[in-house]
């Protein structure tokens, strides 16, 4: 299965856009990855975006003030409800949110790894 690149520039209001750095959003760490691991993109206002990378890790529950929409770049991923609603995620499914529901990542792959993009609003 190919992969599909994508290059994003990081964009900070009220900072010199060149001394932010492009980068690949496929690019990996090193592996294996002791944890999950998160780069902000973007922020401004109330806006977030984060490009979260996982091979195996689980979380805790989140219960956050911010509606997240998530984008599954890469991998597969399990998010589980407090009422035990399950959503099962692939390459390319987008899951919406909402404030103040609690829920927790279950399952991620490992190979490939979870690819994430989140974005916080």
């Amino acid at each position: 299965m190919p992969f599909y690149y994508v290059s994003i520039k990081r964009i900070m209001i009220g900072e010199n856009e060149n001394e932010q750095p492009e980068m690949n959003i496929f690019e990996l760490p090193e592996f294996p990855l002791p944890e999950e691991l998160t780069t902000i993109l973007a922020e401004s206002g109330g806006v977030r975006i984060e490009r979260v990378v996982s091979a195996g890790q689980s979380s805790g529950w989140y219960k956050q003030n911010e509606t997240e929409f998530v984008i599954l770049l890469e991998g597969s991923a399990v998010v589980e409800y407090e009422n035990g609603n399950e959503a099962i995620l692939s390459r390319g499914d987008t899951l919406l949110i909402r404030p103040h529901e609690r829920h927790r990542v279950s399952h991620t792959s490992i190979e490939p790894p979870c690819i994430w993009l989140c974005v916080f609003y």
